[in-house]
């Protein structure tokens, strides 16, 4: 089994009682990047997890595709999780550069905030759908959904 495999098992199974064996995954000094968080050691990392447990409700990943040469991987994945009652769904893809002991050195999220989420909450959503709507050269009606 590959190690990118073992931390896509890892994290479709992740929970609060598996978030200990973060350290057998991502190296002490792991960088980990999104557009919330940009924190360097295992940790800190673990520290992500614990808050992601305890403001979201059922939280879980669904990978989908991945390419992996060498000591890197680019994977597409989504975040599905529960906040006061809705579901919400969160598409993205990560970028992991690998250890020769096989352990992530550099973990590098990409996602839309404000497509992804920020749109989708009940206030700021308004005003976020009003802006992207204002910036885009697309007429509303013509958008690829």
């Amino acid at each position: 089994m590959t190690h990118l495999n073992k931390l896509t098992i890892w994290y479709v199974t992740l929970s609060l009682d598996t978030l200990p064996d973060i350290r057998r995954l991502y190296a002490p000094n792991a960088s980990f990047k999104d557009p919330f968080n940009d924190v360097i050691g295992v940790d800190a990392i673990e520290k992500i997890f614990v808050h992601m447990f305890n403001t979201t409700e059922h939280p879980r990943f669904i990978f989908g595709e991945t390419i992996q040469q060498e000591k890197q991987a680019f994977l597409t994945w989504e975040f599905i999780f529960t906040l006061s009652g809705k579901e919400y769904q969160v598409r993205g893809a990560t970028h992991l550069h690998f250890d020769d002991a096989g352990l992530v050195t550099m973990h590098r999220d990409y996602w839309d905030a404000a497509e992804e989420l920020w749109q989708k909450l009940p206030i700021i959503g308004t005003l976020v759908r009003w802006l992207r709507g204002k910036f885009s050269a697309i007429d509303k009606d013509k958008r690829h959904h």
